[in-house]
C-alpha cells in the first residue's frame, strides 16, 4: 500500500535519466530544433502551493516519513491515444513523440504503467530546451512487472522520444501512468539558514550535517560507496546500503528498513550521490538502479533486504557492507552513520559512546543517546550503522535528532539491530542469514567486498579451485586451488586440507610468499575421480602457523562430474549473434541430469568451441533464448554446430524462439570395436614417459593416441608387432590408443600422469 511512509522514486536532475542503466545512442535529428512545434505536449495542472505547504509542515518534521519534493499527478497516455508518429523511411523509423509540461516545476520525472520496448526499440528522453539527454532505454530495460520508473530532468519541459523499426511487426507497449511534478529541491526544513539557492536534487538537510567528504569521513572513504538514496514518485524516501554475502560475488543484496517497505519494485537507488568537497551540497545523480525485488523483512528489528534489479557496473565503484550479527552489547564502543538525510547528498554522523540495546516503537534497537557530530532526518531511514570495527550493525528507524540551526539538538535515534534480523522468524523471508550466509549458518561476522576496512594480521582465504572442468573426462582429478593473502602479514606458510567426497582428509603444508591481498596458485597431487558425481571440498589453517583470525573465507568446494569409463569426444560450435547476453545452452542426459551447460556471453558475433566428452549413448542438447527469437536472422547471424570426434553433425541450428531441444547420440564408429583374438598389451598403465604397445600378430602395428576429447596428439607406427610412444610431454589425463594391426582395430584406454 502506498502511503506517506512507503518511499520510492524515479528523479534525477541535470537532465539525467538516471533511473535506469542506460545503453547509449543519440535521439533522431537531435540538433533540428525545427521539429519542435510539431510535438504534441501534455499540460499538467497549476499546484495547490498553499495545500501543499500546509501538508509539509505536518509531514517534514517526522523523521520515519519520506522528504517530499514533488506531487505525482495521474495521467494516461500510450502509444496509440497520445503523442505523434513520425515516419522516416531512410532511417527505417518510425518516431513516437510527447511532450510533457509542468507549470514552474523545478524537475520532471515519470513513472510508466506499461513498459516493453521489443528488440530494436530505443527511447530518449531530453528536456525541450535540448540541453541534455539521456538513453537509450531498450528492451534490455524491460521489466517483469511491466511498468517503469525513470529519472528527474531539470526542466518544466521534457519530451519522449520512442524509436521502433518501420518494419517491425511488434511496435512494444508504452503507456505513461504517472508524471511527478517535481516543486521544491529545497533546503530541508530543519535548516534555518536562508535559501542561497545552491540545492541538491532531492532536497538540502540540516546546517549541522556533516558531509561524507569532510575531514571527519576519512576513514570512511570505503564504507560510503555502499550507501544510496531511496526514491520512490515525488519523495526522497529513505537510505540504504549493499551488504556483502559470504560468497563474496557481488550479488545485490540492499539493506533498508521494512517501514519504508510500498512499491520496491520501481524504487531508484542513487549510487555516488555525494559533494566531491566538504561545504558542496549538490553530487551527481548518474549512477542510478531501478526497481528490486523483497527478500525478507521484519517489523520486529524494522529490517528489509532487496535483491536490486541490476548489478552496478564496476566503473561505479560500489562497495558491498561488511556486517556483524553477533548481536554483543559489550562489544560495540562506538558507531557512524551514512545516509542520505532529506534527500541530501551523502552525510555522515558519529556517536562516540556506546549504543546500547533498547525496545522502541515494536522492535529491537540500538539506542543512541545522542550523537557527538551530526544528526540524521527524514530520509536517513533504513541507512546503516557501523561499528567501529567498519561493520553494520543496524538500520535506521526512527528518533528524534536533529539540527538547530548550526549544532544538533542533543537528541536521540534508534536503529533495529542487525543480530536480531539475522535468525528472527521460521523462514528466509523473516531473516537475513538466509541469503547473507548461504550454506554457512555458523558465520555471523564478515568484512565487506571488493574491499575489506579492518585487515587482520592473519587471515588466509580459499579464493576458487581451477583445472576442474564441470565434467572430467577420465578419472584423475588436477586441481588447482586459488589461496590468496587477506591479512596484513605476509603469508608464508599455511596447512591446505582437501577431501574428495568426504574421504580421508588430506593436507598439504604450503610455503611460499605472497603480500597482503595477493594471491598464488598451488597444485595438488592428482586425486582419483569416482565415477559420476564428484564434491572436492578444501580448506585452509594456520597461517604463518597462527590461528586463522577469519573464518569466513577459509573453506571452498567444487562440484564436478567424472566419466571414468569409456568415453567419446565431440565438439559444439555456437556463433553468437548480436545480444549473446541472451543465449545459453545446457546438454542433459535421459534422465534430465545437467552434464554440461554455458552462457550467458558478452561478445557478440563470436565464434566459440567447446571441446568436450560423454560416454556411449543419447543426450540431449537445449540451446535458449532469453528475448525468444532465437540466434538468426533479425538480429545477427548466429548458429550451432554439434560434430561428433569424425566431424559428423549431430545437431544443428539458428531460428528458433525461446529453446531449440535436440537429441544426439554417441557412438562407437564401426570398425572400432575391439576384435576377438587379436591381443593387443599396454604398459606401463598409467605412464609417466613412454608407453610400449605390443600385438600378438608380428606384423606392422599401428597406434593413434587420441586425447579425451577425440583429438589425435600422437601417431606412431612399428615393426614386428611393436610400438613405441613417447608421451612425456602430454598433458596428465585419460588418453585412448586406436592400434591397427592387420586390418583390425582395438581401442584401448591409456592414462598419462608425471
Amino acid at each position: 500500500m502506498k502511503q506517506i511512509f512507503l518511499f520510492l522514486l524515479c528523479l534525477s536532475l541535470g537532465g539525467g535519466l538516471s533511473a535506469q542503466l542506460n545503453h547509449g545512442g543519440v535521439p533522431l535529428n537531435w540538433s533540428d530544433k525545427r521539429l519542435d512545434g510539431a510535438i504534441p505536449f501534455l499540460v499538467t495542472p497549476a499546484l495547490d502551493r498553499a495545500l501543499i505547504a500546509a501538508q509539509d509542515a505536518i509531514g517534514d518534521p517526522v523523521k520515519e516519513a519520506p522528504w517530499r519534493f514533488g506531487i505525482e499527478v495521474p495521467v494516461q497516455a500510450g502509444l496509440s491515444d497520445a503523442g505523434t508518429w513520425t515516419l522516416y523511411p531512410e532511417q527505417n523509423l518510425a518516431v513516437w513523440m510527447l511532450g510533457i509540461e509542468c507549470p514552474g516545476a523545478t524537475g520532471i520525472s515519470l513513472e510508466f504503467s506499461h513498459f516493453r520496448i521489443p528488440k530494436g526499440g530505443k527511447m530518449y528522453l531530453w528536456d525541450a530546451d535540448r540541453q541534455v539527454y539521456r538513453g537509450a532505454l531498450t528492451h534490455r530495460n524491460n521489466k517483469d512487472h511491466l511498468g517503469m520508473s525513470v529519472g528527474l530532468i531539470s526542466s518544466d519541459r521534457i519530451v519522449i522520444e520512442y524509436q521502433v523499426p518501420i518494419d517491425a511487426s511488434d511496435r512494444g507497449n508504452i503507456e505513461l501512468g504517472t508524471v511527478v511534478h517535481a516543486y521544491r529541491g529545497l533546503r530541508s526544513k530543519l535548516n534555518e539558514l536562508e535559501d542561497t539557492g545552491d540545492r541538491g536534487p532531492f532536497g538540502n538537510s540540516g546546517a549541522c550535517n556533516i558531509n561524507v567528504n569532510c575531514p571527519q569521513g576519512d576513514d570512511w572513504q570505503v564504507e560510503k560507496r555502499s550507501v544510496a538514496l531511496i526514491t520512490d514518485g515525488g519523495w526522497a524516501v529513505c537510505s540504504g546500503a549493499l551488504v556483502n554475502n559470504t560468497n563474496n560475488d557481488g550479488t545485490p543484496y540492499f539493506l533498508t528498513a521494512n517501514h519504508c517497505l510500498g512499491g520496491e519494485s520501481g524504487w531508484v537507488f542513487y549510487f555516488n550521490h555525494e559533494s566531491a568537497s566538504c561545504s558542496g551540497n549538490t553530487g551527481p545523480v548518474d549512477d542510478s538502479i531501478s526497481g528490486s525485488e523483497l527478500k525478507a523483512s521484519n517489523a520486529g528489528s524494522d529490517v528489509a533486504l532487496l535483491l536490486l534489479d541490476e548489478t552496478p557496473p564496476d566503473s561505479w565503484n560500489v562497495q558491498y557492507a561488511g556486517w556483524d550479527a553477533t548481536d554483543s552489547e559489550s562489544a560495540v564502543s562506538s558507531a557512524t552513520g551514512i545516509h542520505h538525510p532529506s534527500g541530501d547528498v551523502k552525510k555522515i554522523c558519529f556517536e562516540e559512546d556506546a549504543p546500547y540495546h533498547s525496545f522502541q516503537a515494536g522492535a529491537q534497537v540500538w539506542f543512541i543517546d545522542n550523537w557527538e557530530e551530526g544528526v540524521t532526518e527524514g530520509g536517513s531511514s533504513g541507512s546503516p550503522l557501523f561499528n567501529q570495527s567498519h561493520r553494520i550493525i543496524g538500520q535506521l528507524y526512527g528518533g528524534a535528532s536533529a539540527c538547530a540551526g548550526a549544532v544538533n539538538n542533543g537528541l536521540f535515534d534508534y536503529y533495529g539491530r542487525f543480530g536480531v534480523s539475522w535468525d528472527a522468524g521460521s523462514s528466509a523471508s523473516t531473516r537475513l542469514s538466509d541469503w547473507l550466509a548461504p550454506g554457512n549458518p555458523g558465520i555471523t561476522v564478515l568484512d565487506g567486498w571488493p574491499e575489506g576496512f579492518t585487515a587482520l594480521s592473519y587471515d588466509a582465504g580459499i579464493t576458487g579451485i581451477e583445472g576442474i572442468s564441470q565434467t572430467l573426462c577420465g578419472s584423475l582429478a588436477y586441481p588447482v586451488l586459488v589461496l590468496q593473502n587477506f591479512g596484513v602479514n605476509t603469508l608464508v606458510s599455511a596447512n591446505i586440507h582437501y577431501s574428495l567426497n568426504g574421504g580421508p582428509e588430506q593436507v598439504l603444508e604450503w610455503t611460499g610468499s605472497i603480500a597482503q591481498y595477493n594471491a598464488d596458485t598451488v597444485q595438488l597431487p592428482a586425486l582419483t575421480a569416482a565415477n559420476g558425481n564428484n564434491t572436492l571440498t578444501v580448506w585452509v589453517t594456520e597461517p604463518n602457523g597462527q590461528n586463522d583470525q577469519n573464518a569466513a573465507n577459509d573453506e571452498t568446494a567444487v562440484f564436478f562430474t567424472a566419466f571414468t569409463g569409456e568415453v567419446l569426444g565431440f565438439s559444439l560450435q555456437l556463433v553468437t549473434d548480436d545480444y549473446p547476453e541472451e543465449t545459453s545452452w545446457t546438454i542433459t542426459d535421459e534422465d534430465n541430469n545437467l552434464l554440461y551447460s554455458g552462457g550467458p556471453y558478452t561478445v557478440g558475433s563470436e565464434l566459440l568451441v567447446l571441446d568436450a566428452c560423454l560416454p556411449v549413448g543419447c543426450y540431449v542438447l537445449t540451446m535458449s533464448d532469453s528475448y525468444g527469437d532465437g540466434l538468426c536472422c533479425d538480429w545477427g547471424d548466429g548458429s550451432y554446430t554439434l560434430l561428433d570426434s569424425e566431424g559428423v553433425v549431430l545437431a544443428e541450428g539458428a531460428e528458433f524462439t525461446f529453446a531449440d531441444s535436440q537429441v544426439f547420440c554417441l557412438e562407437i564408429p564401426a570398425g572400432v570395436d575391439e576384435v576377438q583374438g587379436i591381443a593387443i598389451a599396454v604398459w606401463p598403465n598409467p605412464a609417466s614417459s613412454e608407453i610400449r604397445f605390443s600385438a600378438k600378430e608380428s606384423s606392422a602395428l599401428e597406434v593413434r593416441l587420441f586425447d579425451a576429447f577425440g583429438r589425435l596428439v600422437l601417431q606412431q607406427t612399428g615393426a614386428s608387432g611393436q610400438c613405441r610412444l613417447d608421451a612425456a610431454q602430454l598433458p596428465a589425463g585419460m588418453y585412448y590408443a586406436r592400434c591397427l594391426s592387420e586390418g583390425v582395430n582395438s581401442t584401448l584406454p591409456v592414462q598419462v600422469i608425471h
